[in-house]
């Protein structure tokens, strides 16, 4: 223009494309002024600039103004607001439009169709929002197999990453994969190893082994996936095979994955490989340093965490102070806990929400300074939640206060009344304390809500195989070797000090049949598993378990470490426990 020629509508729609909210009204305003603005393709240009400056979803949004003023649109116009609504999450309003676009006979594309799909993971209705959405994904579904559009790969790929995300079954999801044989991508590839990942992670890996032999090479993301199913299932074996295909196809420097295979190592218990990856990374970020210091927090070593803390010349954000609390409470670091509590607003200008909240309530809870704990949940700025209340009873449960126990856990039964853990633990309170009336009234009034106790369960992988074990379970193929073994173990360790905690036994019976309930926890038959089947070398052993372990087995695989000279790894719900040589890394802080 300063060179005196005229811009045409191509003009102002390639100079739209590259301008932010506040130069975009400029240009804006000069296509009122050359009457350019009533071009089509000037109003697309002008709806997709103010969607990605911002969007409330409101009829006064300045996209909208455009939409409804412009003499002519196109379908290019229709999708612009579409995936203006996708991006921005209004799953409804995107809805609605492509039903003014199906309802009034106007044509739509692969991109319309995309794009809709796409945004119903993101629809806030009311009630079961969830399930109208799962509806509405069907109803496309019928309308895509009805226009021809199935073989689609995109279109594939978008009822593949929306049925998984609003919860439909993995196998309707892996059936639509299977039916676009011949056209699938890696994107389409990438989606149905997303959909197992969460919920099936073994199955993950087998569709990547497929994936693989198909010829495709992943991508990035690709392998941050992978390494999420790997984190899943916990083996050591799986994180190590995928570490070393990121090498071989030359993203070992890419940050996001070393974050990735952090958070991996450290789930598979292998803390020191997590502390390898994140050493040898040439550039982190603000998620890097989260990463350590969760992988510190998992295996109890605040310590570790606090000094990695002082050296980070990342910025801070809300999660790193998650992490160093959730350090600081596994390891008994009251003080310093404190400080790093005090230190988030004062000195980062961060304000604790919630889960900063329970974590501090978890360390002056575990400590014993309960009545402090009680007091700082009173003075929150926010509702605490379930998980803060939960901290709470936890600590009550620890140091058998019963008066403070039942007010918690009848605010957790109001606040989530079908989660069993507000009635589990009251109940286990009071038949610490010997009430057993009162433990069975909560016991009754947890059935009668139909509320279900999550069952405690181990696993062990032997021989590129997992195995499951539940608390007193038969169901084993070699249960009958395994309790024979189980009983030979108890024997032999009784003879080193073990001696079974009896009072854990939650019902009023004979002492011999509660020492007889201990034997056949989950992790220990587990352990009898392990032993029958890995011989008795010095490899570890690593066990899974879903569940808080207790007292009696924490001492059983502190003996058992003493008597076979293993290293054992235990990784319960809160933490991992290595046991080495008759101690555990907690020192016996979970």
């Amino acid at each position: 223009m300063l060179a005196h020629h005229h811009p045409n509508e191509f003009t102002y729609g390639s100079v739209l494309s590259s301008c932010d909210r506040d130069r975009g009204r400029q240009v804006h305003t000069l296509a009122l002024k050359t009457s350019f603005d009533d071009y089509v393709y000037v109003g697309n240009a002008l709806i997709t600039m103010y969607f990605k400056s911002c969007c409330s979803g409101d009829n006064n949004d300045e996209y909208m103004t455009i939409f409804k003023s412009m003499p002519t649109q196109n379908l290019i116009t229709w999708n612009s607001m579409i995936a203006g609504f996708q991006l921005h999450g209004l799953g409804e309003q995107a809805l609605e439009f492509f039903s003014q676009m199906h309802h009034g006979d106007i044509e739509f594309d692969r991109s319309t169709i995309v794009s809709t799909i796409g945004s119903l993971c993101y629809s806030q209705y009311s009630g079961n929002g969830k399930m109208l959405s799962l509806e509405h994904c069907r109803l496309l579904h019928c309308l895509v197999l009805k226009l021809g559009f199935i073989r689609e790969v995109e279109i594939v790929t978008a009822l593949v990453k929306t049925y998984s995300k609003l919860g439909e079954d993995v196998a309707e999801c892996y059936q639509l994969f299977a039916e676009a044989s011949g056209t699938q991508d890696v994107v389409l590839w990438t989606a149905i190893i997303t959909t197992f990942a969460d919920r099936k992670p073994e199955e993950a890996l087998l569709l990547f082994g497929q994936f693989r032999r198909e010829f495709f090479n992943p991508d990035c993301y690709t392998f941050s996936i992978v390494i999420k199913a790997c984190a899943g299932l916990a083996t050591e074996r799986h994180g190590s095979a995928v570490h070393g295909m990121i090498i071989k196809f030359g993203f070992e420097g890419d940050t996001v994955l070393a974050n990735a295979l952090i958070h991996a190592y450290a789930r598979c218990g292998s803390i020191d490989l997590s502390v390898q990856v994140f050493n040898l990374m040439v550039v982190r970020d603000t998620v890097s340093w989260n990463s350590i210091f969760k992988a510190y927090a998992l295996h109890g070593r605040g310590r570790d965490a606090l000094k990695f803390f002082a050296q980070m010349n990342a910025k801070p954000d809300a999660t790193t102070f998650v992490a160093l609390l959730s350090a600081c409470s596994h390891s008994g670091l009251v003080n310093e806990g404190t400080k790093i509590f005090d230190d988030m607003s004062r000195t980062y200008g961060i304000s604790p929400q919630c889960d900063h909240f329970a974590c501090m309530v978890d360390i002056l809870g575990r400590a014993g300074h309960l009545l402090e704990a009680e007091a700082l949940i009173k003075q929150m700025p926010v509702s605490p939640d379930f998980v803060v209340w939960s901290a709470l009873l936890g600590a009550c449960q620890k140091h058998g206060e019963t008066k403070m126990a039942k007010m918690v856990s009848m605010k957790l039964m109001e606040l989530e009344p079908k989660n069993s853990l507000g009635y589990v633990l009251m109940s286990n309170i009071y038949y610490s304390n010997g009430c057993f009336n009162n433990a069975e009234h909560i016991r009754k009034k947890m059935q009668g809500s139909k509320v279900m106790k999550e069952p405690g369960l181990s696993w062990i992988e032997i021989g590129n195989r997992v195995h499951e074990f539940a608390s007193g379970g038969r169901h084993h193929p070699q249960r009958e070797i395994i309790y024979s073994k189980l009983e030979l173990l108890v024997g032999r360790l009784k003879e080193i000090g073990y001696m079974p905690v009896t009072s854990l036994a939650l019902h009023d019976m004979e002492e011999e049949q509660k020492e007889e309930m201990l034997h056949y926890h989950s992790e220990k038959l587990a352990l009898a598993f392990a032993l029958i089947n890995s011989g008795y070398g010095g490899s570890v052993i690593r066990i899974m378990k879903n569940i808080r372990i207790c007292v009696d087995c924490h001492n059983f695989m502190k003996l058992a470490s003493v008597l076979f000279q293993r290293e054992i790894v235990v990784r319960d719900a809160n933490r991992f426990h290595h046991f080495r040589n008759g101690s555990c890394s907690c020192s016996d802080y979970w």
